[in-house]
């Protein structure tokens, strides 16, 4: 037997969220980061509303919540009309603005809490696999190695080596226009966050935790950045530059879109940004990979532990190849708005802006596709695939990452099919017009019954063992 049956390359949000699945579902995941350290900097630093359930799923939501800070709307390509995420459907209706630098410390203690291993100083240069087991070839502090588990989960980045030694295409687009990003110290700072966009480009400014300023946004000359081009850029489309000085990161970002052609290949899975990049429209992407990681983790784990058949592995490309597709279509949408700075373009924006407010469901449509609470997986029954509206009390059922037991009343016939199916049954009031569900560990419906019966036939049509 293998030390650890998950080998997870890549210790980010995505790969330690992964992980830390993996060993509540009483696995033995060892985690290698090619870096030595964490990145000091934070690329993303939005949590949206679906990232947060999936965070109080397991119990984990209140840290976030204490050190971020809530907003109540969003944008869909930096339009002025802006989403209201008030009105959605979930204990959580905004978006948490919460750096991913403290977001990879609470995600890593929440791993080492579970038991997950993590090395770093470990880059993985290769793999080869059969049909019993994946293998490693690793450079690390004390030289190169070989490591042998049951599987691979690639959350090593848009360059990722496991999704590249697998043989995975990554078909997409090249990056054809740059944006632009600083973490800096301003002597003149907006009142309140805010945004422009006008022929000179698009510019956010918000603040950021340690007393600066992030300004990131589009121009059509953004060359290398430096502090005195940044200054500029914000100068020519704010206004003002602020009093911006004492930057901490200086970087650029392209559009570059691609998308996995799959996300398993045998033994190997990719997640995160290995299995997708895209132009970082609307602080999306590191919540659809934590969304990809809750996906696999769960199931891998039931797979490896016996309570599930290996069909149900199908399933995780069949469900969030679909999400990436979304994912690449509605961020390059984004990226025409927000590059449109020509009098044509601007006019389009003024259009669709106006569109939005004269048609709220609208709206509110782009605010579920962004916060991906709009997410649904296919399935049988009319239910099934679902995502609850859950109370946050709910989402706590899943604490343990297995399927549970959810019903208007805990009838003898349903306690009776809990034993017997080894889950936890739980009385609780219910969405939709069904009596009882079984609900999967990610919060989705996998089986619905107006009778005991009924979700008993609907079960065993299920990968379940």
């Amino acid at each position: 037997m293998n030390a650890h049956d998950t080998v997870v390359v890549g210790a980010g949000p995505v790969g330690l969220w992964t992980a830390a699945e993996l060993a509540l579902g009483g696995g033995r995941p060892l985690v290698l980061e090619r870096a030595e350290q964490r990145s000091p900097h934070s690329k993303a630093l939005a949590i949206h509303p679906r990232t947060i359930e999936v965070l109080a799923m397991r119990g984990q939501e209140q840290a976030f919540l204490d050190g971020g800070l809530p907003v109540p709307d969003g944008h869909f390509g930096m339009l002025p009309a802006r989403l209201d995420f008030r009105e959605l459907a979930t204990p959580f209706p905004f978006m948490l603005a919460h750096p991913q630098l403290r977001t990879e410390e609470l995600l890593e203690q929440h791993a080492l809490a579970l038991g997950v291993v993590i090395r770093r100083g470990h880059r993985v240069t290769g793999l080869s696999q059969d049909e019993q087991s994946v293998t490693l070839r690793v450079s690390g502090p004390d030289g190169a190695y070989e490591i042998t588990a049951d599987h691979v989960v690639g959350a090593d980045g848009a360059g990722s080596t496991v999704r590249q030694a697998a043989g995975i295409g990554f078909p997409g687009t090249d990056s054809t226009i740059f944006g632009f990003l600083g973490d800096v110290e301003l002597a003149d700072p907006p009142e309140r966050p805010g945004t422009w966009h006008n022929a000179h480009g698009a510019l956010i400014v918000a603040p950021i935790p340690g007393g600066r300023y992030r300004v990131t946004g589009y121009a059509p000359s953004t060359l290398t950045p430096t502090l005195e081009s940044l200054r500029e850029t914000t100068q020519r489309i704010a206004g003002t530059d602020f009093g911006m000085h004492s930057p901490v990161w200086l970087s650029r970002f392209g559009n570059a879109t691609r998308l996995a052609a799959q996300y398993r290949k045998g033994r190997v899975f990719l997640a995160g940004d290995a299995a997708h990049m895209h132009f970082p429209a609307g602080g999306v992407g590191l919540n659809v990979g934590l969304q990809d990681a809750m996906n696999l983790g769960w199931k891998l784990a039931a797979v490896q532990r016996g309570r599930a058949e290996a069909s149900l592995l199908d399933t995780y490309h069949q469900e969030r190849h679909p999400v990436g597709e979304s994912l690449v279509e509605h961020t390059k949408a984004q990226t025409a708005l927000i590059t449109a700075t020509t009098e044509e373009g601007l006019s389009l924006r003024r259009f669709m802006a106006d569109l939005l407010r004269a048609h709220p469901d609208v709206a509110a449509e782009l605010a579920d596709t962004l916060t991906a609470l709009a997410v649904r997986y296919p399935g049988a029954h009319p239910l099934a695939g679902r995502r609850l509206p859950a109370t946050r009390e709910q989402l706590r059922l899943l604490r343990e990452g297995r399927p549970v037991l959810l019903a208007q009343e805990a009838t003898p016939a349903l306690k009776d099919l809990a034993v017997s199916a080894d889950l936890q049954l739980y009385e609780t009031e219910l969405p939709w017009p069904t009596d009882a569900m079984l609900m999967r560990p990610d919060g989705h419906v996998w089986a619905a019954g107006d009778t005991a019966g009924q979700l008993a036939d609907a079960m065993a049509e299920l990968p379940l063992t």
